[in-house]
């Protein structure tokens, strides 16, 4: 890695993760220079996640432990914290292929947020599918209004993103949509087709991605106009 790189911050929000922390963190770190960060924030764990964590013993890695109850709300509070010029997001059992990073550094330069692909694969990391990808177009505002593409763990965005979207507006039900909306609002957003990560389910998961919103048909649009709303409030405090 370059010294003359711009600072990484990336943020990963663990409970009860023990099982595959370790593999996910060393395949982050490989690919962080010395003055890069990892921002970890501990929901409530009641295993030796935080234990297996601290016993890396490196310094680029902050350890919080919080009682937030979700996870939406402990990814904000990793943002809070967050100092570098770049984000990533993380989930807690994944593993990111070696060339994530630079991969998402190209694209970085020319637009606010970058979003690639995945492989899904299962708890012994055998392939499930070779994309995550529900549409071949997964572009454009309204098209992610509709329907979400902004798989979190898949995403890494400039910190201009961070100064708008922060704080979350209360009743935020995915960091993801949420980020994805400011980006799509106030920046310039890319998906790119490079599978950068694999993306593990297991019966443990915290994220239920694959398994879609549980949310009625009502609620659905009601929380689509909520984030227009705030969009619209947004526009007004910063343009």
């Amino acid at each position: 890695m370059s010294n003359f790189r711009k600072k990484i911050s990336v943020c990963i929000t663990t409970c009860n993760g023990e099982l595959y922390i370790l593999e996910q963190l060393k395949s982050i770190l490989l690919q962080l220079d010395k003055n890069d960060e990892i921002i970890l924030s501990d929901d409530s764990s009641n295993d030796e996640t935080i234990n297996l964590v601290k016993s890396l013993k490196d310094n680029r890695i902050k350890i919080f432990i919080n009682n937030f109850k979700h996870h939406t709300p402990n990814f904000e509070f990793t943002l809070s914290k967050a100092t570098g010029d770049y984000i990533f997001l993380s989930d807690q059992d994944d593993v990111w292929l070696s060339n994530k990073i630079n991969i998402m550094l190209s694209f970085l330069t020319n637009y606010n947020l970058v979003v690639s692909d995945c492989f899904v694969v299962d708890d012994k990391l055998e392939v499930i599918s070779n994309t995550i990808r529900s549409s071949n177009n997964p572009n454009g505002f309204f098209n992610n209004l509709i329907h979400n593409n902004f798989l979190g763990c898949c995403m890494a965005f400039d910190k201009k993103i961070i100064e708008i979207a922060l704080p979350f507006p209360r009743g935020i039900l995915s960091h993801e949509s949420w980020l994805g909306a400011v980006a799509g609002s106030f920046g310039k957003t890319k998906f790119i087709n490079d599978k950068l990560i694999l993306y593990r389910r297991h019966n443990s998961n915290n994220s239920n991605t694959l398994n879609g919103s549980n949310l009625s048909f009502f609620n659905k649009i009601k929380y689509r106009f909520f984030i227009l709303l705030n969009i619209f409030l947004r526009k007004i405090k910063f343009l």
